[in-house]
Parts: C-alpha cells; sequence; structure tokens
C-alpha cells in the first residue's frame, strides 16, 4: 500500500455482513468509512457469492480498484455466471461504470485511487527512511490524528492533513498535556511541521475553528544539563538466582554481565545514585531520559515517585522533585521473565522458575534488560 492512505484489510465475510454503501462510501457497522475497495492478492480467485456482493457494492455507489478474478476456487459455482458478471464488472478498458459505483481496472492501488480522484489522507514529506504511520477519526465536532513514528529514530517531517478551517493541537495521551502548534493553510489542507522522537505517538486534534491561513508557534529547544554516569548501586529481587547487589560504574545491560545470576536475572532490579544541580526545580522542564528500559521503569527523585516509563522515548519532567544541590535518584526496573526461564535451561543449574511444558533453549537470544542508559537531564526552554 503506497503511504499516505490509511486501510484496513476485509474477508469475504465481512464484505457480506458487516458494509453498507452510503453517498459512495463504504461503511463499517462500526463506523469506519472507506472511499474505495481494492482487490489484490488472493483476490485473484473468489466465489461466486463473493462476486456478487462486490457488483452489488458497485451498484449502490461503491468504488472497486482491481483487476478481473480469473475464476472461482469453488467446484458448486456456475462457470458461466461467473464469467458472465465478470465481464459486466470489467466490461474493457480501464474503468467500467456499475449501477452508481465503478470499477477500476489496474493492479496498482496508487494509480486507481489516482483515477479514482481520491487524494490521499496524511502525505508527508521528510527524510527518505522515515516511516510514519497514521489513523484518522472523524467526530461531529473534531478530526483526530493518531501519528506514529515507526523507524525508531527522530522524524522530522512536514505533515499534510486533510482538513482546514481549524486549529491543530498536539496531543500526548500519556501525560495527558497539549501544546499548540505551527501550522499552514494549503486550499482544503493544513501542513504542520512534526518532530517524532524514537518510536513516539501522539494526537493531531483539530478542534477550534478559525480564519486564519496558518500559525507560527516558537519550537521549545532541549539543551543537554548533564550525563548521569557516576557510579550506579544496582540491588535485585530476593529469590530470583542473582546476588544481592553490585555496583556499576557505568550502566550496562544485564543481559550482557559476567555473572550468571545477573546474566539471566528476571525480576525488579533497583538503580541508585545521585547527581548535583545548582538550583531547585520551577516552572521549566527538567527531563530525565533514560535512554534504554527493558522493559519498565518506575523512577523516584529525593524519594518521590516521578513517573512510570514502560515505553520508547522513556523520558519524565521530573522539574517538581529536585532540589539545588545533591539529589538522589532511584530507577526500578522490571524485565519479562524470557531470560531467567533460558537461565533455567543451562546446564547443571539450580532451577528459579517452573513451567509445565519447555519455553526457551539454552542457547536462545536473551533480551536486553535493566537500565541500559545513557542517562541524560535536559532542559526545555
Amino acid at each position: 500500500m503506497p503511504p499516505g492512505w490509511g486501510w484496513d484489510y476485509i474477508n469475504a465475510a465481512a464484505l457480506t455482513d458487516a458494509v453498507t454503501v452510503e453517498h459512495g462510501v463504504i461503511v463499517a457497522k462500526g463506523g469506519a468509512r472507506y472511499k474505495a475497495l481494492y482487490l489484490g492478492g488472493t483476490s485473484s480467485r473468489m466465489t461466486l457469492p463473493t462476486l456478487r456482493r462486490i457488483a452489488a457494492l458497485a451498484e449502490a455507489g461503491a468504488t472497486v480498484i482491481g483487476k478481473a478474478p480469473h475464476g472461482s476456487p469453488s467446484l458448486a459455482d456456475d462457470p458461466g455466471a461467473f464469467a458472465k458478471l465478470v465481464g459486466r464488472l470489467w466490461a474493457g478498458g480501464q474503468e467500467t461504470r456499475v449501477g452508481a459505483g465503478r470499477v477500476i481496472a489496474v493492479d496498482s492501488v496508487a494509480q486507481g485511487l489516482a483515477r479514482a480522484g481520491i487524494a490521499p489522507d496524511f502525505p508527508y514529506s521528510g527524510p527518505a527512511d522515515a516511516e510514519v504511520a497514521f489513523v484518522h477519526r472523524r467526530t461531529a465536532d473534531a478530526d483526530i490524528y493518531w501519528v506514529d513514528d515507526r523507524k525508531g529514530g527522530v522524524a522530522r517531517i512536514d505533515a499534510r492533513f486533510a482538513v482546514s478551517g481549524r486549529v491543530p493541537e498536539l496531543w500526548h495521551a500519556e501525560t495527558g498535556q497539549s501544546e499548540a502548534l505551527s501550522w499552514q493553510r494549503f486550499g482544503d489542507s493544513t501542513v504542520i511541521p512534526l518532530t517524532l522522537r524514537a518510536h513516539e505517538s501522539v494526537f493531531v486534534v483539530f478542534r477550534k475553528p478559525t480564519s486564519l491561513d496558518g500559525q507560527t508557534v516558537a519550537q521549545a529547544v532541549e539543551t543537554p544539563v548533564a550525563t548521569l554516569n557516576a557510579p550506579w548501586s544496582v540491588t535485585f529481587e530476593p529469590g530470583r538466582g542473582a546476588p544481592a547487589g553490585t555496583t556499576m560504574r557505568s550502566l550496562q545491560p544485564l543481559d550482557r554481565n559476567a555473572d550468571p545470576g545477573i546474566r539471566y536475572f528476571s525480576g525488579i532490579a533497583t538503580y541508585r545514585s545521585g547527581f548535583d544541580l545548582g538550583r531547585a526545580g520551577g516552572a521549566t522542564p527538567l527531563l530525565l531520559d533514560l535512554g534504554g528500559v527493558g522493559d519498565v521503569a518506575e523512577v523516584r527523585i529525593n524519594g518521590v515517585r516521578v513517573g512510570t516509563l514502560w515505553q520508547a522515548p522513556y523520558r519524565v519532567d521530573i522539574a517538581s522533585a529536585v532540589r539545588a544541590g545533591r539529589n538522589t535518584i532511584e530507577v526500578r526496573v522490571a524485565n519479562l521473565w524470557v531470560n531467567r526461564l533460558i537461565g533455567d535451561a543451562q546446564p547443571n543449574v539450580t532451577k528459579v522458575t517452573y513451567t509445565t511444558l519447555p519455553t526457551y533453549r539454552a542457547d536462545a537470544t536473551l533480551r536486553p534488560s535493566g537500565l541500559l542508559g545513557p542517562v541524560v537531564l535536559f532542559t526545555r526552554l
């Protein structure tokens, strides 16, 4: 599928029971709306009832894109009736009018959408390796886009949303915070410069009507304050095969540790260290970035719980908990059972886990576990 359009798969049963056509749009029972039906892949063969259902959707006003099927896989179908219906739907040329709808006979979905005049909902420009997914939902008074970086690197793109006449807002679901955006209206679309950190997901919400053609918002600038590279004391949840604790002069994944009890540890590892600040926290955000985490982290600053981080980017604002001078940091990291199960598969080992069936082999790949770092403090102005 080409980028810029939202899409879903549909099978023959759902085609029959779950969708109808309203004003040329295919509408699912759940409310999703589709501007075209594309026949690709195994659609080259279909049963006669499925072909008749496609004909009925086209008659009702749907746009169908794709080449004619070659035949039916069912011996119960009438080959003559099948061929006759194919001949009516694909009468010749690239487009056949069928009732209130049409059939566009091309293999390429992009070419079919262009011929049908269906513009992309979310085209964007940026680095060649950028990969950004989206879902668009429309309510009575808003357009809501979920936007997600899929590549794992920082993505800076200019995104074109198929909405105009409304002010966009950036919403962060994991914190409940929202912020204003720079934007420019171009015809029926709104172009927004977006920066997404690795694996970051946001909502872009269009609610408030406006007659303006654009708005410029000063972009926040993040400045590194310090890298927390002091030694870390690490203690391990008891009864999980690990020693009581260890000291790391620099952070390293637990799964790379020379001690088998640490390398195969699964449970909660608690990291403690400290850092100095020249000022107390205030209104200016002070972001703690844990770098990598395997798999979930709870952060406490000076004994105050500031957040639980469960997805990249592993960041939390700690401004409300810091003070001038010395500060303590505690990060409790929980990982999955995978590494312990692999450890228990090693020869001549005292097992920690019990499973009714074998799970992982002794030579299975360990998961990155623990606090991976680097741990960095940033200000955002």
